[in-house]
């Protein structure tokens, strides 16, 4: 089972994770409807990262951020991913797949979290919500 202080650092870094990944696409997406989607759940991400983090601060706990070295990798991942081809479909296509991982981490979370915090709580669902909305939005630009 986890801990509270647990499901809020993996809630932490899924929400990191989901900002690398828009920020390494953001600037790559031709279609002004994806861009806007792009950066709506940007700010959405951002808004739930400090959520978290007042959280863990009004607890007194620090929380790990994410290694440094994944931005980089993931930077490196996208251009390969992006090259040729339907950039809008092969955006959409990686948003869908992060997004898939983040709805499948937070259902394990929500599945091994034990003596649940309220606020912790309703945060990990929101992000689980937020997660599905994602993916609805960009299936129209697959």
């Amino acid at each position: 089972m986890k801990t509270n202080k647990e499901i809020l650092s993996s809630l932490l870094k899924t929400t990191q994770m989901g900002q690398i990944g828009i920020r390494c696409v953001q600037k790559q997406a031709e279609n002004p409807e994806l861009q806007q989607a792009l950066d709506s759940q940007l700010r959405e991400y951002d808004k739930i990262e400090r959520e978290a983090h007042n959280i863990a601060n009004m607890r007194g706990w620090v929380l790990p951020e994410l290694n440094p070295g994944i931005r980089a990798m993931s930077e490196m991942m996208t251009r390969m991913k992006l090259m040729g081809g339907r950039k809008d479909s092969k955006i959409a296509g990686m948003m869908i797949q992060g997004n898939t991982k983040g709805v499948i981490m937070s259902l394990k979370n929500l599945h091994q979290y034990s003596n649940r915090d309220a606020r912790i709580e309703e945060l990990s669902n929101k992000l689980l919500e937020k997660e599905n909305d994602n993916i609805r939005q960009m299936e129209p630009f697959l």
